[in-house]
């Protein structure tokens, strides 16, 4: 019978991390970080509570569809806001606010709500699972997040932290989605070692595309990144591009108008002349996906740490070709017919 990779001793962990990573040509301290990543799927969608989660964002991309080959460190969740504050919403299938006054509502009851919920129902789950399995690891609450912290044997340059970020959203449905199968990057290298796996309810990619493509919309309007690790965005983006997706979303209109809705109404911004960014005129025929001036600047300088600490699995693509790249994409989804 295999052993439980998790179970094993933090020498001999370490010693089937180096194996994993010889042989896969992938540094060591990702391979045991998407271990966690995994674990922590594992556990959440193996329990009652899966039925309204949904896995989505870059790491689901990673995981779930193999159609990035960029190492995706956390995890982004939606919990269906229908079972989260069903008396907000009077039965209304949509999820959707008729007016922005009823958004407000909407959005401060989550605010208020949210953050209990995930210490209340998500961190009992997951320290049960410690306790159950005797694994070395601890949890940390910051709002509507949960970390959970691990003693990493294997180490990297310091651009990713010993920490998986399970970060939950619940303004939306997560619709549409489906099962899918996830494994450990490092599954089937050790000969008789059992590492996590997870049958998750994971975001359509092309829901996903239109996300990160109205993300970097604005971006490129603000001129100014928040946080670090941004990068990642185009990176993924193109990759969706190659595997055929983008050509797959920009066909599904409709698809990117109810995410031009929903971000129109959850998740107002302002560009950088103070004026409101126009969510349905990035996904009909306007979308910006190349920044401009000092933006374009820390933008490549994160993508440059990206690929030093061995995010990217294959060979990366030179900056300067990922931004013709997506330049490319944006062309080619403002140049579709507005009523396919």
């Amino acid at each position: 019978m295999a052993e439980a990779f998790l179970g094993l001793s933090a020498k001999d962990r370490l010693d089937a991390l180096g194996v994993a990573a010889d042989r896969l040509g992938r540094p060591a301290h990702l391979l045991e970080k998407d271990v966690w990543v995994v674990w922590a799927i594992q556990q959440l969608f193996g329990s009652p509570i899966g039925t309204n989660l949904v896995f989505k964002g870059g790491t689901s991309l990673s995981k779930a569809y193999h159609v990035i080959d960029r190492f995706s460190e956390d995890v982004d969740l939606t919990f269906d806001i229908r079972a989260l504050i069903p008396d907000f919403l009077e039965g209304r299938e949509d999820a959707m606010p008729a007016t922005s006054s009823e958004e407000r509502r909407w959005s401060k009851r989550v605010r208020q709500v949210l953050p209990g919920w995930v210490a209340g129902t998500i961190q009992p789950i997951l320290q049960q699972a410690i306790e159950r399995d005797g694994i070395d690891a601890s949890l940390r609450l910051d709002g509507d997040k949960l970390f959970i912290d691990y003693p990493h044997l294997a180490h990297g340059t310091g651009y990713v932290s010993p920490s998986v970020m399970l970060e939950f959203g619940a303004r939306s449905t997560g619709e549409p989605a489906s099962p899918r199968d996830v494994v450990c990057d490092a599954e089937g290298t050790v000969e008789g070692l059992e590492f996590p796996t997870a049958r998750p309810r994971v975001m359509h990619a092309e829901r996903t595309f239109w996300e990160k493509a109205t993300a970097i919309h604005v971006f490129c309007l603000q001129n100014r990144m928040r946080g670090n690790r941004f990068s990642r965005h185009w990176h993924d983006v193109a990759r969706l591009d190659h595997a055929g997706i983008v050509a797959a979303a920009i066909e599904d209109r409709a698809l990117g108008a109810a995410v031009a809705r929903h971000k129109t109404m959850f998740f107002a911004e302002k560009a950088s002349d103070a004026t409101r960014i126009d969510y349905v005129a990035a996904t009909s025929g306007y979308l910006e996906l190349v920044p401009s001036g000092d933006a374009l600047d820390v933008l490549a300088d994160d993508y440059r740490r990206m690929i030093e600490d061995g995010l990217l699995a294959t060979a990366p693509e030179p900056f300067t070709d990922l931004m013709d790249r997506c330049a490319d994409i944006a062309r080619r989804a403002n140049a579709a017919p507005i009523s396919a």
